[in-house]
């Protein structure tokens, strides 16, 4: 795979140390845009009302604001690189709060669609150029912990969305979905330029145009056509749109690998552990996405349960990922990330299934335990995968690597959804679960369950040491109040400085009287 040597050449190491804050404020910024992307959900109703408008056009606003977002990612690590990543970072959290006030504002569908594209695009670049902040300043032995961090949005936003939207559309009005985002941008925005550090950038980092073009027409088209699959299934343009997007997309890796300065530098798909977030992190991402949206229609359609009552049980799941977060960095120190991640995945698996199993008469207890166990799962697996996929990456690769990373993320999330609601419907017309009002789910619920086990099979193949370097790094640093000379201090960040040679002998130790011996 030809790819220039130049490529993410900037920056390419790291500081040395992590900074606990800046990861935080990091993963604030992420759970804003999480949020965003779907909250706005529950209040469809109401800006139907105030615009006057039929409540399926409200969706247009949904819809352009995770296609801004999918496809500005792609965009994001060159942005941070010829400009710096603090200017970007920086100037992302600016326009993303600038853009929630205008969408608060907004009197029409036309000025809300044409500010959460703004929106959109200011959360396409917090996410990765985020990401890229904390990473740069982590050595390997500490991005377990630096991970912890940035998973918890992706984990928690989903499953919040519906109840922090309901609750804010239901005592003061949907405007305030957005007017809570001006406080929060703005502290945000103070606290990155105390954080944040100053990196220069790059003035003669030339743009890839053809990979950026090919890029992003074919992670667009994807979008769109994951889109149309959950919302008109029935026409034949979701699959135009994703067949499009995927040539467009194979057009792309095909100019990558010949061009001298390709937009990513595909040679990261050559490290096995980045390798494991595209095929089995993938399925597994898909997979985990598709149960914020199966679980409450099922609890409502199927079972007959009202809105509130279905969400407080989906609750339970974010239960389960705050629970097990405080573990689930000592237990991939103690077993490792191939066996965390075989776990993981097979014991979601067992969940989907039980989930298919559930009845209205089903003791709500027993349901509240097994989804908090499913969000304990969720949760392991979505930390080992965040940190086992730059375990391996060298620095110079490393603004590829999470460009791509972030682009397939959503792609997943996306595609999660998009799945779910074609099961479904695939399903209504399968007897004896037509004639049951929570067959079909039954039925998604088991097809997603069997899906998950293609996520174990490709776990199952990793090295057994895969991401030692990270799973292992903090054992080999120093505790709190060690001497120095029992663990001597490494010549450069991330760099061991090595043993004695068969020349070098060390200095004597002096003898017990406290004297020097004489040479």
């Amino acid at each position: 795979m030809a790819a220039s040597s130049s490529v993410d050449q900037q920056d390419g190491g790291t500081l040395g140390a992590w900074n606990p804050r800046l990861a935080l404020l990091v993963a604030a910024t992420f759970f804003m845009e999480f949020l965003d992307g779907t909250v706005l959900t529950t209040a469809i109703p109401s800006i139907s009302t105030d615009f006057a408008i039929p409540a399926a056009d409200v969706n247009v606003t949904m819809t352009a604001y995770l296609l801004t977002v999918a496809v500005g990612i792609p965009l994001s690590g060159w942005l941070a690189e010829r400009f710096g990543a603090r200017r970007v970072f920086c100037a992302a959290i600016a326009v993303f709060t600038l853009a929630s006030l205008a969408c608060a504002a907004s009197q029409d569908l036309a000025t809300l669609t044409l500010s959460r594209i703004a929106q959109g695009a200011g959360g396409a670049m917090m996410v990765p150029v985020g990401t890229l902040v904390v990473l740069r300043g982590t050595p390997k032995s500490d991005l377990l912990r630096a991970t912890a961090f940035l998973v918890w949005p992706g984990l928690l936003a989903p499953v919040l969305a519906p109840l922090v939207g309901g609750a804010l559309t239901t005592y003061l009005s949907w405007h305030w979905i957005f007017l809570v985002n001006i406080p929060l941008g703005v502290a945000a925005f103070i606290a990155a330029l105390r954080l944040v550090p100053v990196a220069p950038g790059d003035p003669g980092r030339r743009l890839d145009w053809p990979g950026m073009v090919l890029t992003t027409l074919g992670v667009g088209a994807l979008v769109a056509g994951l889109e149309l699959a959950s919302s008109h299934p029935d026409g034949p343009w979701a699959a135009l749109s994703a067949a499009a997007g995927v040539a467009a997309l194979a057009a792309a890796v095909l100019w990558m690998r010949r061009t001298p300065n390709p937009l990513f530098n595909l040679q990261v798909f050559r490290t096995r552990t980045f390798r494991a977030m595209a095929t089995g992190g993938f399925v597994y991402r898909v997979t985990i996405s598709s149960v914020p949206f199966l679980l409450p229609l099922m609890l409502q359609a199927g079972f007959g349960w009202s809105p509130l009552h279905a969400g407080v049980l989906v609750a339970a799941v974010f239960v389960g990922n705050i629970g097990i977060k405080p573990a689930t960095t000592p237990l991939i120190r103690r077993f490792g990330f191939k066996a965390m991640l075989v776990f993981a995945s097979l014991a979601s698996a067992v969940t989907f299934a039980l989930c298919a199993f559930l009845t209205p008469e089903t003791p709500e207890a027993l349901m509240f335990l097994l989804l908090v166990c499913s969000g304990a799962f969720r949760s392991i697996g979505f930390s080992a995968y965040a940190s086992v996929q730059y375990a391996d990456i060298p620095p110079a690769q490393l603004t590829s690597a999470n460009t791509v990373s972030a682009t397939l993320v959503q792609l997943g999330t996306g595609s999660g959804i998009a799945v779910a609601a074609l099961l479904i419907r695939s399903f209504e017309t399968v007897p004896p679960l037509s004639q049951d009002p929570a067959g079909p789910f039954r039925g998604a619920f088991m097809a997603m369950a069997i899906l998950m086990l293609a996520s174990t099979a490709d776990s199952i193949l990793l090295p057994r040491h895969a991401g030692a370097a990270v799973a292992e790094g903090s054992r080999k640093q120093p505790r709190p109040g060690e001497p120095a000379a029992v663990q001597p201090a490494p010549a450069e960040p991330g760099v061991t400085r090595p043993a004695p040679g068969p020349r070098e002998a060390p200095l004597p130790r002096p003898p017990a009287g406290g004297r020097a011996p004489q040479r």
